[in-house]
């Protein structure tokens, strides 16, 4: 598989968080068929809000927005965020249990075709 095919996945799971939920970049890389891969996902989303993703719906397993940085202003995520409904806990986490989307219930991924070896 290459690295595009999997970015790709990735894309077309956070084109569809709902408005007003989250989901996890765990959560992503398992519906894109690698389950370990949560850090592939960040870097997959790297400036990738700039070009109309809601990538401000990706949080860490625990909800806390560690992909902040890449937004340019650090209040930006959690701006875009509130906007939307979405609460926050006291430790500036996003509320889980009421927030929390599972993509691989809502979205199914297309992969590759397999090749037949000879």
């Amino acid at each position: 598989m290459k690295k595009t095919d999997f970015f790709d996945r990735v894309y077309k799971v956070v084109a569809k968080i709902p408005k007003g939920k989250v989901t996890t970049y765990g959560a992503i890389a398992e519906t894109c068929g690698i389950k370990s891969a949560a850090r592939t996902v960040g870097w997959a989303l790297n400036g990738m809000h700039e070009n109309g993703l809601p990538c401000h719906r990706v949080v860490n397993r625990r909800g806390a927005l560690t992909g902040k940085i890449h937004f340019g202003d650090v209040n930006l995520m959690e701006e875009l965020l509130r906007s939307e409904g979405v609460e926050f806990d006291e430790n500036e986490c996003v509320i889980m249990d009421k927030y929390f989307w599972i993509p691989a219930k809502s979205v199914k991924i297309r992969k590759g075709k397999k090749r037949k070896q000879n």
